[in-house]
């Protein structure tokens, strides 16, 4: 069974990942392969390289993605550059490694409402909670200053977005122990589908 796990940052998602993989489940992430599409030797980074030039590398020859971010954010063209080397890859990496999974595979994708995955979901499931309580997480828990925390949300599509396109919503403003709750009984549902 392939589920879909996606909400905005802060929402709450990484949480219940976690306690799927505790579950039983397998889980695959998007923004780690995200990352490991671009490591050293990668076709990724290098067309990242051609893309922006070898400015957005450290002096290790990895991708420096706090200056890449620097370049994009609030650049629609140079994001949209961007995405469209990095999302083909991720998508390639995720197909592969899905089809070779059993069980309930989880595929955490924070984008799926903003891009068109070739993946055929069994269930779709989003982590919402209200806009200043995951700007609040980000300042309170990755120690992102306000401003940038707020930037970084209102770059996402809304929770209405995630939402319309989900089989079940978590609400994840709540206390940890009922988010974990919620978790839960909706992984006790995925047995119902396989």
């Amino acid at each position: 069974m392939l589920v879909a796990l996606t909400g905005g940052i802060g929402s709450g998602k990484s949480t219940v990942a976690a306690r799927w993989s505790e579950l039983g489940a397998t889980e695959i992430d998007a923004d780690v392969l995200a990352r490991q599409v671009v490591a050293p030797g990668t076709e990724g980074l290098a067309r990242v390289v051609d893309e922006f030039s070898d400015s957005v590398l450290n002096t290790s020859g990895q991708l420096d993605r706090a200056k890449l971010a620097d370049l994009i954010f609030g650049n629609p063209a140079r994001r949209a550059a961007l995405e469209a080397i990095i999302h083909p890859l991720v998508q390639q990496e995720a197909k592969a490694r899905t089809a070779a999974a059993s069980g309930v595979v989880v595929y955490t994708i924070p984008l799926l409402a903003e891009v068109s995955s070739p993946l055929k979901f069994d269930r779709v499931v989003t982590v919402s909670c209200p806009e200043e309580v995951r700007v609040d997480r980000l300042v309170t828990i990755r120690g992102m200053s306000k401003s940038d925390a707020e930037a970084r949300v209102a770059a996402q599509l809304p929770d209405a977005a995630r939402e319309a396109i989900a089989d079940t919503v978590i609400d994840s403003d709540c206390p940890l122990d009922r988010l974990l709750a919620q978790a839960d009984e909706i992984y006790a549902t995925f047995g119902d589908a396989e």
